[in-house]
């Protein structure tokens, strides 16, 4: 017989701080900034590291981890490939959620809002700060089509690196999303399954904040 636990068994109670919404910034930007320094203070493993859901004209939801690579008042943004699956749902539907999990500090954030791409210039500016490797990846990925072997894969990158070089431009098909949030939850584990959440809203240009039953 398996001496591993059951599923059923695994858990751990969270006891590390507690969010109340009287101490909280009155702006969720804000909180997210304080956090998330927090989280790299930490030095936590890909604390950029974020779900993203959608869901397109089907409606079915998909979620996959991306990278954040920058967030100001105007939102929070990722690069991908403009035709993968995402981008498609993306373009059927221009509404999405965020989700970082940071289990170290206990603790989760999750943001809804609407999708829009960034600026040819903020692509472009991105792109070519990246390894050129993977600026190469850019033009050679087909991002979520079906492939028929790794080697077809790696046939396209070396034909990829023939074709455009050391200094790759950035491919039309390739760019930035800024997720403009209009929601954001704060969750932070306690005790007992009685975790902390602290929610915002936005309406007519102002954040309510709220607290949720765990």
């Amino acid at each position: 017989m398996s001496t591993q636990p059951s599923i059923a068994d695994l858990r751990r109670d969270y006891a590390r701080e507690k969010l109340d919404e009287a101490d909280v910034a009155p702006d969720p930007f804000q909180q997210f900034t304080h956090w998330f320094d927090e989280a790299l203070k930490a030095q936590l493993i890909e604390p950029n590291a974020m779900v993203l859901a959608t869901a397109g004209a089907d409606r079915r939801p998909r979620a996959r981890t991306v990278l954040l690579k920058g967030f100001d008042r105007r939102g929070f943004v990722f690069f991908t490939n403009y035709d993968s699956r995402k981008g498609v749902e993306v373009r059927d539907n221009p509404c999405a959620s965020l989700l970082f999990v940071w289990l170290e500090l206990e603790r989760q954030i999750r943001i809804e809002g609407t999708i829009e791409k960034t600026s040819a210039q903020e692509s472009d500016e991105y792109y070519r700060s990246r390894p050129v490797e993977s600026r190469l990846g850019a033009w050679a990925s087909a991002q979520s089509r079906p492939a028929t072997s790794r080697a077809a894969i790696e046939s396209e990158f070396e034909a990829a690196r023939r074709t455009h070089g050391n200094d790759p431009n950035r491919p039309p098909h390739w760019g930035g999303y800024r997720l403009a949030p209009d929601a954001f939850e704060f969750w932070q584990g306690r005790p007992s399954r009685m975790h902390d959440r602290v929610a915002y809203r936005l309406e007519q240009s102002h954040w309510l904040i709220q607290r949720l039953q765990p």
